[in-house]
């Protein structure tokens, strides 16, 4: 039996203050988060809000003729389904796990009500929200003015920030998808780091062996995020 992750490894749930905390607990579910799983689809009211734990999820912008990029990552950093709480309650975008693991998710009237109450939980989502609008926009900006191998790195990094570990489980057909482009660039920009020894890509498994390599050889866009983040959100205390 796989042993059960603390919502407190996310890392929103764990900036609560005691008071939110202790009243949001009783009402967290813990939910299994398996690979392709879609959490929502585009134009859907949302019945849930989620906080992964070790799962990754890619919120992603889907054509009519089904293509689809993605637009941004959330992990353990943040929370999957900011339009309940922006007021539109659906969005245009699909989310889906990008990384198989696990998180918890809260009803949506119960995010509702938290949110309205105009305290410490609405300011800390606000925060979140503007730093995951700013990976949206840094990421337009990487896809338009970046090479592939760029993209990769910078794509990499921000799962790696996102996990406990150091090792992906995510096909090329899969990363093709997320960065909307053909599966043979995927595998040509995979060798080339593979072959620099930054990466070790083997049947869906992606291991990192030399960060420091791949972060020098990424665009600024990845900095960019990361900055916002760590300038937005508290570090998460001890569980």
């Amino acid at each position: 039996m796989t042993a059960l992750t603390h919502p407190r490894q996310n890392h929103l749930l764990a900036a609560l203050p005691e008071a939110e905390w202790q009243r949001w607990l009783p009402q967290l579910e813990w939910t299994d988060m398996p690979l392709g799983q879609v959490l929502y689809e585009s134009g859907r009211l949302l019945s849930h809000v989620y906080f992964p734990t070790t799962a990754i999820v890619s919120l992603l912008y889907v054509m009519e003729d089904g293509a689809s990029a993605e637009i941004a990552v959330t992990g353990n950093e943040g929370i999957v389904g900011i339009s309940l709480f922006m007021g539109g309650e659906s969005t245009p975008s699909r989310a889906v796990v990008q990384s198989a693991g696990q998180g918890y998710r809260l009803r949506a009237a119960t995010m509702l009500e938290e949110f309205n109450r105009a305290g410490p939980v609405m300011h800390l989502l606000l925060r979140y929200t503007q730093a995951l609008i700013t990976q949206m926009a840094q990421t337009a900006v990487c896809n338009r003015h970046h090479s592939l191998d760029q993209q990769l790195c910078r794509w990499l990094l921000l799962s790696l920030d996102r996990l406990q570990g150091s090792e992906l489980i995510m096909t090329q057909e899969l990363i093709a998808n997320m960065l909307g482009v053909r599966r043979e660039g995927v595998t040509e920009a995979a060798l080339n780091l593979q072959k620099l020894g930054l990466i070790r890509y083997a049947r869906g498994h992606i291991s990192v062996l030399d960060r420091p390599g791949l972060e020098a050889r990424t665009c600024e866009c990845y900095e960019v995020v990361r900055k916002e983040y760590a300038r937005l959100l508290p570090d998460r205390p001890a569980i």
